[in-house]
């Protein structure tokens, strides 16, 4: 029987030829417009906006508020530009000023990025007065006094006065404080339900991936414990929250409690389509000072940038999801710091990705070098083995295994070593899922014909929908999908056939395998389809190093013969699996012996 023994001259051409091809193929497509020129950082003063207050409609935001009554105050710095409202004294709006929000139309990040607009939040403090009566300051009208960086909004209910102070820090930080006068003639609550309703505007341009990114965030514990909320509904009844977030994929809206929310209960669901991906609500109690409303808050409005986010020390760093233990290790302390390192030569990111593939399969060549020594030694053995499976063809298949792992023992081969490589790669390849989705240094890079390595390349556009698949197809999962076929084919030749009846074809499985993995890869991150085009051809490359020029078979062949000659010892590993072999053997023969006592 002709054996699959990996590729001949022939085939190396072929799949050189096929490289070139598919490197043709992506400069042939490659976007011929010209890059943009790169956003000049704004130097802009803090704004010391005295005269900001101005009217807007308040039809269609509150139908108990007469139009032209509500008021809106403003305050910017270098990094946001922030609107209040007088309904609610609410922050109405947040735009982030080094950032662009996706545009559908143009298929680029040129919209102004915008957290808060268009109602999309809407937070209040609720409470009942002494008649039970429910009141929530989210639907109290408030006046707005502008004064240098801070906006105090006034509002006056049954003789009680509550102000909201807020105050425009450097950076991403809005101090917030809640006074109130005369409160405690109105309600005898000792505490306030803060509810907060959140609907999470679609700001990138991979949907489905964004919307699974979107969740509650939040830290507790003093700051120490943090925990994220994906499900439909978050209870936390029995912790004291510091602060709860909404998390995007690059940003995050943040409210701490100085005192802490506690109760906190939740929902949330996801929405189809359109402007929206979810819609959270939030509710949470805050204590009330001898039923006076005075409590100290801090909004944060947060692009997900590690630096930044440790810099605050309040476990901000937890949001950006890199992973649990190992895998949130190796992002953050090789992925991202290597990325960061490589990025400081000044070349674009795609090749910065591609050298980055490159060190990590330095790093991890001896282990392949193993794996593909292994693969070889099998290979001389394969004779001993179809030998084995001949002579034992009708017996009993335990008969048969015991006999293929004498062959492996006497030959030194360790099967359980070809293993190792797979293992090594699972959490690596894990942590790249998380890691080229949330970086934001990667977020509006483009490479070629990818405008956003951080979400998918739909340069081939499809005029229907595909399930699973969508109405695209990225040449760089196409591209991967290719080169991972090329390898599962050069890497099967020396797997063996399934010895037992109904027992799957692991070759068939194999080639499914890159198959399944293009309807993952379609809508994932281009920038982890290229690290993993780049990751499969360089392990083709090496095999055929390995085998050509590192590898000689009649050194191997030497080796096999010397180690049968050398005396053997189990290994435990060895031991344990033949012990468990004679047991099944034992409780085998036991039971035809039985059968036969029954005749």
């Amino acid at each position: 029987m002709q054996q699959n023994n990996g590729l001949d001259k022939s085939q190396m051409i072929s799949f050189a030829v096929l490289c070139l091809v598919l490197f043709g193929f992506m400069f042939y497509f490659q976007n011929k417009q010209s890059k943009e020129e790169e956003v000049k950082a704004q130097q802009q003063k803090t704004e010391q906006v005295k005269n900001a207050v101005k009217q807007t409609q308040a039809s269609n935001i509150n139908p108990n508020v007469t139009p032209n009554a509500i008021q809106t105050a403003n305050l910017a710095n270098n990094e946001l530009k922030l609107e209040f409202s007088s309904l609610g004294g609410q922050v109405s709006k947040v735009e982030l000023l080094k950032y662009k929000a996706y545009d559908r139309k143009s298929d680029r990040a040129d919209l102004p990025l915008y957290l808060i607009t268009k109602n999309n939040s809407n937070y209040g403090f609720q409470f009942k007065d002494k008649t039970g009566k429910v009141i929530n300051t989210k639907d109290l009208v408030f006046s707005p006094t502008v004064n240098g960086n801070a906006v105090t909004l006034t509002a006056n209910y049954n003789g009680a006065v509550i102000q909201f102070i807020y105050t425009l820090l450097d950076k991403y930080t809005v101090d917030f404080k809640v006074r109130s006068q005369g409160l405690a003639k109105v309600t005898s609550d000792t505490k306030a339900d803060f509810i907060w309703d959140y609907s999470v505007r679609n700001l990138e341009k991979g949907r489905a991936q964004e919307q699974s990114h979107s969740e509650f965030s939040y830290a507790f514990n003093n700051y120490k414990d943090y925990d994220y909320d994906g499900r439909t509904t978050m209870e936390e009844e029995k912790e004291t929250l510091n602060w709860i977030g909404v998390k995007q994929q690059f940003f995050s809206s943040v409210i701490e409690a100085k005192n802490g929310f506690t109760h906190s209960k939740g929902n949330q669901e996801s929405i189809e389509e359109g402007e929206y991906l979810k819609k959270l609500n939030y509710e949470g109690f805050v204590q009330m000072t001898g039923s006076e409303l005075n409590q100290d808050f801090t909004w944060y409005f947060l692009p997900l940038d590690l630096p930044l986010l440790k810099s605050y020390d309040k476990n901000f760093d937890e949001i950006l999801p890199l992973g649990w233990s190992f895998i949130g290790w190796m992002n953050r302390g090789f992925f991202m710091p290597m990325y960061n390192l490589i990025a400081s030569w000044g070349i674009a990111s795609g090749w910065v990705i591609f050298i980055l593939t490159i060190i990590v399969k330095l790093i991890l060549s001896p282990i392949m070098y193993k794996q593909h020594k292994l693969s070889a030694m099998m290979k001389v053995i394969r004779p001993e083995i179809d030998e084995a499976n001949a002579k034992f063809k009708d017996a009993d298949p335990m008969k048969k295994q015991q006999a293929t792992m004498e062959i492996y023992r006497k030959a030194g081969v360790n099967q359980m070593a070809g293993c190792l490589p797979a293992l090594v790669q699972i959490p690596i390849f894990y942590a790249l899922f998380r890691f080229f989705p949330n970086f934001i240094d990667l977020r509006g890079q483009g490479f070629w014909f990818a405008k956003d390595l951080t979400a998918y390349d739909d340069l081939i556009k499809l005029p229907f929908k595909i399930p699973f698949l969508g109405d695209h197809l990225s040449v760089f999962a196409l591209a991967c999908t290719v080169v991972i076929l090329i390898y599962t084919v050069m890497t099967s030749g020396n797997m063996q056939q399934p010895q037992q009846e109904g027992m799957p074809n692991m070759k068939v499985l194999m080639y499914i395998f890159p198959v399944t993995f293009l309807f993952f890869l379609n809508t994932s991150a281009s920038g982890l389809s290229w690290y993993y085009f780049i990751s499969n051809a360089i392990n083709i490359l090496i095999i055929l190093v390995i085998k050509y020029v590192i590898l000689d078979e009649k050194k191997i062949h030497a080796q096999i013969q010397a180690n049968k000659e050398k005396p053997k010892t189990e290994g435990k590993f060895q031991k344990k699996m033949r012990e468990m072999m004679d047991k099944a053997q034992q409780q085998q023969s036991a039971v035809e012996q039985q059968k036969n006592k029954k005749k």
